[in-house]
């Protein structure tokens, strides 16, 4: 299995209700139903929490402004990833998805990357 890992930030006019709202309530139905189509098998969003603990955490690492929240999508393999982007169905339903990605997210503040992952505990 491999998966999308995607960090995300709002837009500047959102608040975090708003936009953590939005992301559930509107994006994440529209995940289902087009991640389908794209072969994904597993879809989880990761709410960030509003917790005094966040900036013990940052100041203890070093860390930077915090993200609002993480996805991460999984696929059978980059192969099958591939072949469901190669399908008109695929492009459509990925341009689907950006479009409304748009409304809500702050893309160019948003990173992301395919990866694997390495289970040492559970």
């Amino acid at each position: 299995m491999i998966k999308m890992v995607f960090a995300a930030k709002r837009l500047p006019h959102l608040s975090a209700e708003e936009f953590h709202r939005y992301w559930r309530e509107t994006h994440g139905p529209l995940a289902q139903k087009n991640l389908p189509i794209l072969r994904a098998k597993r879809y989880v969003q990761t709410h960030t929490l509003d917790t005094p603990f966040n900036e013990v955490l940052r100041e203890s690492r070093g860390g930077g402004e915090p993200y609002d929240g993480v996805v991460e999508i999984w696929w059978e393999s980059i192969e099958d990833l591939e072949a469901a982007f190669a399908t008109p169905e695929g492009v459509q339903a990925s341009e689907e998805l950006l479009e409304d990605e748009k409304r809500f997210m702050d893309l160019p503040r948003c990173s992301m990357w395919f990866a694997r992952e390495e289970v040492f505990i559970g």
